[in-house]
């Protein structure tokens, strides 16, 4: 019987706890489980033969995969980042015309794809309103998955490199699931999936629901259940609660805003003010109310988790007013103390993964000095249990860092001296 342990995790397998419980009455057998359950809150725990994690908090989530190196949402850059030592790789998903499920950021796809350069495509640009946005562009829901086939991804951000647009495809759901539990097997250590449901109240209103397809997915690749190595994400509420009424798997439900103001606190503008079902329904409540002790209360009730930008957590003061929570510059901002956010949610039994850091210097407050890890850093101290990057290789560093500085013994198991098990490390 082995208890897995490192810094704040500690895993036990499926067979240390038949172990345990072999020689119990089932209701005593109950009343053990009960008790390690509570004792490992806040950790991955998995009793199913096929889905133990031995990862210890805080996972490290590749935010549309090692995105920050390469074209975003491609089987190559969710392949790098399972490289770095991601515990996740996080696809976005939307609907295409036959149903399909792909990795893209937006349903628009005019800059995360080549189809401006597609001739034969010309004419499927048009206008489409998004949670209650207009834009113009091409929509996946105008392609089939042949001429999804035929386009390649390009770089997004204008500061990363582009050396490598054109290069890759654009990946399906199936593609991203048969290429991770490839890798658990190469790499024998389980490696999970972070999809998000990109604009559900959107898929609803063209007759292309995201939920049913993905449940279907992973029922398919036998992942639909509570020890799977999968989290389902959205920003709107109700699709939420219909998949808690359809799946165990675990659920996080995101939290975002518009910028931040000059004296660091948070604006909520459209589209970014509140989820858009609650646009839709009336409700006028803010994002910032899910994240109160009683806006926390009641996530609990349908998820597992809170995605919340790194804002709510520690925001930045000074500078000019900030739209956007990617773009901007954050370089002559400093820091605000933390708010009590990871606390209340931890308060109400749900875990807490920040988004999304970020190494480009423009992109970090004046107080981390022009080096990366000392966000991370600083986040992990801070007790999220999980944290969404661009850059995996750096969040997993940092990570390792973080459990030298907080438990000696970790150094044995980073060199491999005395380690319960190697899929622990870093």
């Amino acid at each position: 019987m082995s208890l897995l342990c490192s810094m704040k995790a500690c895993v036990w397998t499926a067979d240390s706890l038949r172990m345990l419980t072999a020689a119990l009455s089932p209701s005593i057998s109950r009343i053990v489980a009960s008790i390690i359950f509570a004792a490992l809150s806040f950790t991955e725990v998995a009793f199913a033969d096929k889905h133990t994690m031995p990862i210890a908090d805080p996972i490290v989530i590749a935010h549309r995969g090692a995105s920050g190196y390469l074209p975003e949402h491609t089987l190559e850059a969710y392949a790098l980042a399972i490289e770095q030592g991601a515990d996740y790789i996080e696809p976005d998903l939307v609907v295409i015309k036959d149903g399909h499920l792909i990795a893209r950021h937006e349903p628009n796809i005019i800059n995360t794809t080549d189809v401006k350069e597609h001739s034969e495509f010309r004419d499927r640009k048009r206008k489409a309103t998004i949670d209650g946005v207009e834009e113009e562009g091409y929509f996946a829901a105008d392609f089939t998955l042949a001429e999804i086939q035929g386009l390649r991804a390009v770089q997004q951000f204008s500061d990363r490199d582009q050396s490598l647009n054109g290069r890759f495809k654009i990946p399906t759901l199936e593609d991203i699931i048969d290429l991770v539990q490839r890798k658990t097997r190469e790499k024998k250590r389980t490696i999970g999936i972070y999809p998000e449901t990109k604009h559900p109240t959107y898929h609803q209103t063209i007759g292309l629901p995201l939920e049913d397809r993905l449940i279907e997915a992973l029922s398919r690749a036998q992942w639909n259940e509570r020890g799977a190595p999968v989290f389902i994400q959205s920003f709107e509420t109700a699709n939420l609660r219909y998949l808690r009424g359809i799946t165990r798997i675990k659920l996080v439900q995101l939290v975002a805003a518009s910028g931040v103001a000059p004296d660091g606190s948070l604006q909520f503008a459209p589209p970014f003010d509140r989820p858009y079902d609650w646009t839709a329904s009336g409700d006028m409540r803010l994002s910032r109310d899910l994240v109160t002790p009683e806006g926390l209360a009641e996530v609990s009730t349908y998820a597992d988790a809170v995605g919340v930008w790194k804002r709510f957590i520690v925001s930045a003061a000074g500078g000019e007013n900030l739209t956007g929570m990617a773009a901007y510059n954050e370089a002559n901002r400093t820091l605000l103390p933390a708010t009590q956010l990871i606390e209340d949610a931890h308060r109400a039994g749900l875990l807490v993964h920040a988004w999304t850091l970020r190494n480009e210097q423009h992109r970090l407050a004046a107080d981390y000095k022009s080096n990366p890890l000392n966000e991370y850093l600083q986040f992990y101290e801070l007790g999220v249990d999980g944290i969404f990057s661009d850059f995996p290789d750096t969040a997993v560093a940092a990570r390792a860092m973080h459990r030298l500085h907080d438990d000696p013994r970790y150094a044995d198991c980073l060199t491999g001296a005395r380690c319960a098990n190697r899929s622990q490390i870093p």
